[in-house]
Order: structure tokens, then sequence, then C-alpha cells
């Protein structure tokens, strides 16, 4: 898909429009879990999700070979809108993004802050994405979707900065919703000849990639019924299937339980709020606490875009 060089350039592009993104070692997730324990903090970046970067590098490629295009469309849960809006905005492109109802009201309120027209349509998001490839059609915009090679070197770029400064790390969880973020991760490793082991992370209420790597082939599913909303996807890219299939050491599932439990970890702990995909990863390596007893560990904390009205009854209602 793309080679070490250009994944330098695609970092470079994507730190002329922002700073990398820090990775600590906490010591008190270390004392919870068990292990030592890297946060990479993509809620830091300028959209408080990783997403950016691929947004960044996708549209900077299409401002350079089609100067003249008139606008995108795409679907989102919330944090590639932002991405597309954000990046949009740089480089001149008009951004429609179609949500589906009941979506984040806060992610709403951000991507049409950053200068998005927003569309409402479907019951999730598959059903959104295929009102999105219908508007591009019938308004001869292009079609951005939410796993392509652009977006995957883009966010690629967050786990070269993680792989260079923090120390070997065994394992590095990350959650799953398309794929991007998994699938950079595989190729950034792969590219700098690492042996991490790369963890999947997805909800027991959508798995449909933990059900594809069990049964060999892409299997989706009727519904993603998670309040992770990063996570609610219910048809697996096949592009990235495979690159999970051949680069992933295993995928874990955990509740919404859990992950509301590493919500509240992750403030208890570091005072850094994460949204139910950002802090899927720390429920997975809680999980395992067993299993990486005693080694190192990263975390993506993909981002913190979290309602406060969905963070007062589901994180806080559950508070001990």
């Amino acid at each position: 898909m793309f080679d070490l060089a250009a994944l330098e350039a695609a970092a470079a592009l994507v730190h002329a429009h922002m700073p990398p993104t820090p990775q600590y070692a906490w010591p008190l997730l270390a004392a919870r879990v068990g292990c030592e324990v890297w946060v990479k903090h993509e809620n830091h970046t300028p959209t408080g999700a990783f997403k950016v970067r691929g947004g960044l590098v996708f549209m900077a490629r299409l401002a350079r070979e089609d100067p003249g295009c008139p606008g995108i469309v795409s679907a989102t849960r919330g944090n590639h809108g932002q991405s597309l809006a954000f990046a949009g905005a740089r480089f001149g492109i008009p951004v429609t993004i179609v949500v589906p109802h009941g979506n984040s009201v806060e992610k709403n309120a951000a991507m049409r802050g950053f200068g998005a027209t927003l569309v409402e349509y479907g019951h999730d998001f598959d059903e959104a994405r295929e009102h999105a490839e219908a508007l591009a059609r019938d308004r001869h915009l292009s079609f951005a979707p939410s796993f392509a090679p652009d977006l995957v070197k883009g966010v690629a770029t967050y786990a070269l900065e993680l792989f260079r400064a923090a120390p070997p790390l065994d394992a590095v969880y990350v959650p799953i919703g398309l794929g991007s973020g998994i699938c950079g991760l595989i190729m950034a490793r792969d590219l700098l000849g690492l042996t991490t082991e790369i963890v999947g992370v997805q909800s027991t209420a959508a798995n449909a990639y933990a059900l594809s790597l069990a049964a060999g082939h892409v299997v989706p599913t009727s519904s993603a019924a998670t309040r992770a909303d990063g996570m609610a996807t219910r048809i697996p890219d096949p592009q990235a299937f495979e690159i999970i299939r051949r680069g992933a050491a295993r995928i874990v599932q955990v509740t919404d339980d859990e992950v509301a439990e590493a919500i509240r970890s992750y403030w208890t702990d570091t005072h850094n709020l994460a949204e139910g995909a950002g802090a899927a990863p720390l429920a997975a390596l809680m999980q395992e606490r067993d299993r990486m007893r005693g080694k190192r560990a990263g975390v993506i904390l993909c981002g913190g875009n979290i309602d406060l009205a969905l963070f007062r009854t589901w994180v806080l209602a559950g508070a001990a």
C-alpha cells in the first residue's frame, strides 16, 4: 500500500498542520494493569481524534490531482467527518457529511464548526454510507470512503511517532471501526521491522471483524448496538480484513461496561477524557492483565470526543 519513504512524506505533511501527539507511560495505569503502559494520546489532535491525519493526506492528494474539485461527500459517526471538514477547510474543498439519525450531538456540532454541511440519514453508519455514495453520484461529487490507502497512510503516522518515541513494546492495543487505525499500525510496524504484537479491539455488540477472523472471510453483522460509536460498524472492509488477518495477533472483544470502566480509569489515573473507542484498548488490556503482566504495552487513546450527556448516563452512572 505504501513504503517507508511515503510514510515519512505523509508524516511531514501531517506535521505541517499539527504537531506530533505525545505518548506517556502513566504510573497509575501501570499499577492498575500490572505492566508498563504507554498511551498514545490521539485525543490531543486538533479534532480530538486520530482521523485528522488521514483527512489531511486524503485532501492534499485530491487538491493536487483535481484542483477544480467541486467537493466531497462522506459518511461517518463523527471523527472521520471532522477530519475531512478540518482538512477540507485547509485545502479549499467543500465537504458534505452524512451521519445516521441519533448521531453524537457534539460530534455533529464539531463537524459543522469545521465547515462541513451535515445530512442526517439512516439508522446506522452503513445506511448513512450508502446514502453518501448516492449523493456523490447525484451531485457529481467525489465520494470519500472511511477506508482507503490515503487514510491508512495518514493515520499510520501516529504509529510511526509511537514506535520511534516509546521503548520497544510487546503489544499495542488498538480499536477497530472500519480498520484504518489498526491497518496503519500493522503497516508501520512491518515497515520498521518490529516484532510488536498488534491486538485489535472490538465491541461484543459490533464484532464483525472478530467473526470474520474466526471464519477466515468477511462476515457482516445485522447490528452494531454499542455506545462506543467509533466501533459501531456492521460490514468489514475486505482490504482492511486482509491486512488485519495477516498482521494482527488477535482481536479482543469488550463490553460496554468494560469500556465505561476504562473511561473512568483514564480520568482518575491520567485526567484524560476518552470516548468509547478511545478507551476500548485499555479495556482490552485490563481484560488481558494476566497475559501482559510484567510486559510493556501500548494503548491507542484514539479520541476523546464523547458527548457530555452520554458521559453522564453511561460512564458516571456506573461509577462506584
